[in-house]
């Protein structure tokens, strides 16, 4: 599974949390110590936000240890709002499209977990995607399918409620064509202001999700797994949870599809 990381709060260097801390994203690319997978090496992607309302993105394929474009950039990128993301296949080919964070218009969206069967279903959700939205559809991840969903639920107006209802929808297709692997759904998303996020699965057992306020800023973090090993400063998200995060508060309460 992906490892990934979502900032809020003054500008700060992407470096300072992509590559220079002891548990930085790139280590984490190589051995990560939280995932199913120690190794994330099938690409990487950093969005952030700067004068525009809309997002600049850079994705690629290459393993985020060895593209030395991924060094300059975060060194030199500073921003208020960031994602960087870190992927492990579930199954879907290794391409620049297939890579996160995704964006349409001003949304961003990144994803560490899986539809469960996706092989089997995914005719099905992709069907469900509405034809205003699906020309966005370039790659062939679960994780954009979801996004697209999303949207197509109402994410403008509604963020918990379209994710409800996105989760609600493949969980009911899932039983349809009886799917038995569960979807695990631990995500992020902005419109450039307010970090949402959601810690799901649908057995209960979603993937790991963290929290922590910046030292020395009045920035908030949320990350796949702690970036050092000062996890007593780290506040494990639980399960089943809707995270709202601005630049100085982050909080939660309880989270479940709809039926």
């Amino acid at each position: 599974m992906c490892r990934w990381i979502a900032y809020h709060g003054e500008p700060m260097f992407m470096e300072d949390f992509v590559t220079v801390p002891q548990q930085s994203l790139i280590v984490q690319s190589r051995s990560s110590k939280e995932a199913r997978n120690a190794v994330n090496g099938d690409g990487f992607g950093l969005g952030w936000y700067a004068e525009r309302a809309d997002p600049g993105l850079f994705r690629d394929v290459r393993p985020a240890w060895a593209d030395e474009n991924l060094l300059s950039l975060a060194r030199q990128i500073k921003s208020r709002l960031f994602f960087a993301h870190i992927r492990a296949s579930t199954g879907t080919a290794t391409s620049r499209a297939n890579c996160h964070p995704f964006s349409v218009g001003n949304w961003m969206f990144m994803h560490n977990g899986k539809i469960g069967g996706w092989d089997t279903i995914r005719r099905r959700i992709e069907a469900h995607i509405p034809d205003a939205l699906y020309h966005h559809r370039h790659g062939t991840t679960d994780s954009e399918a979801m996004f697209l969903l999303m949207l197509a639920n109402g994410l403008d107006e509604d963020p918990e409620g379209a994710t409800a209802r996105t989760l609600g929808l493949i969980e009911r297709e899932m039983k349809a064509a009886r799917v038995d692997e569960p979807t695990r759904f631990t995500a992020a998303f902005t419109k450039g202001e307010v970090i949402y996020a959601v810690r799901y699965a649908s057995t209960g057992k979603p993937e790991t999700l963290y929290t922590r306020q910046r030292r020395h800023n009045t920035g908030r973090l949320l990350v796949s797994e702690p970036l050092d090993d000062g996890r007593d400063d780290w506040l494990a998200v639980p399960p089943q949870s809707f995270v709202k995060l601005n630049h100085d508060h982050v909080a939660w309460h309880d989270f479940r599809a709809t039926a």
